[in-house]
């Protein structure tokens, strides 16, 4: 694949990570890269627990890739941190897609052409099922917000949808070994750096729901599933406050210090309570869907429910 001249993204790489759950939707991923407008990119694949030669099999041809394999010891996130920090150092930016998911034909060409104004951008994702059928749900900004009103809470920030100006990303680098959700921790990251982040309300990406998801954003939601998924948020902002990036915006850290107590709160007077946690997934599965991920955890239009009792203790 060639390269364009004469801009900051130039030089421009496509990452992907294959696992062996994205396994069944490799070829036809890779047959929507294939259908990219833009072909002036090279692409990169991390690769865990498989060998190239599987997903070559998986995608039923040869095709031209710089590969990271992941090595004895590895994390998701160490091999996603070495992969990103030697595409940074050879590139002028790097849009992100998810191995089980679909990019629509103009993906690459409107992440290049924002990347000409922004660090980071994103677009809006149409959610479908495991064959690819619509299922009636776009993620991406609620109407007449900004990334900025969404994070830290939420993210919008995903390795499905994002793009990376690589001045940015060096700085963003490196991951935690132990970081899980490693989309929002580059995008909050980014954010306490006071980044220029854009958003575009296109759907530029179809975004698989199966059994694998990390970050399963469609009601309705289950007890079990918010007990977990708190476990990843406390998680992602204890991550978050305890490696702060260079050139940290102090306001911005007080505010995800802020965040990550509310989350805790939530954790001790919600989760920790069964017939407190079933009345407030009763009420969150009552809400019209708030179309950002992890907003599942301490809802804020439900914030009665752990700030009350607090106050009753």
């Amino acid at each position: 694949m060639s390269k364009a001249t004469g801009s900051v993204t130039k030089d421009l790489a496509l990452y992907t990570t294959v696992y062996p759950a994205a396994h069944p939707f490799l070829a036809a991923w890779y047959g929507s890269v294939l259908e990219q407008s833009d072909q002036d990119f090279d692409l990169w694949i991390g690769v865990d627990k498989m060998s190239s030669d599987d997903v070559r099999a998986a995608v039923g041809q040869e095709f031209p890739a710089s590969w990271v394999i992941a090595c004895d010891g590895d994390t998701p996130a160490s091999i996603r941190d070495r992969a990103l920090d030697r595409i940074s150092q050879r590139y002028g930016a790097v849009v992100l897609v998810d191995s089980d998911d679909l990019l629509h034909p103009s993906r690459v060409a409107a992440a290049r052409s924002a990347l000409e104004t922004s660090d980071l951008t994103a677009c809006a994702l149409r959610l479908v099922d495991e064959a690819g059928l619509d299922l009636d749900l776009q993620l991406g900004l609620p109407r007449g917000k900004q990334p900025e009103d969404v994070l830290p809470r939420h993210n919008v920030f995903g390795f499905s949808n994002t793009a990376f100006r690589s001045s940015l990303l060096r700085r963003c680098l490196p991951i935690p070994a132990d970081a899980v959700l490693v989309d929002w921790f580059l995008a909050t990251r980014a954010w306490l750096m006071g980044a220029r982040l854009t958003f575009d309300s296109a759907v530029r990406m179809d975004y698989r729901q199966h059994g694998a998801n990390t970050a399963r954003v469609r009601p309705p939601f289950a007890e079990q599933q918010l007990i977990e998924d708190t476990r990843l948020v406390r998680d992602h902002f204890r991550i978050s406050v305890s490696h702060p990036p260079e050139g940290t915006l102090p306001d911005r850290l007080a505010t995800v210090q802020r965040v990550a107590r509310d989350v805790d709160a939530f954790h001790e007077n919600v989760v920790e309570h069964p017939t407190r946690l079933e009345q407030y997934v009763t009420a969150l599965n009552g809400l019209e869907p708030l179309p950002v991920w992890w907003s599942c955890v301490a809802h804020p239009a439900l914030s009665y429910f752990w700030t009350l009792e607090k106050e009753q203790r």
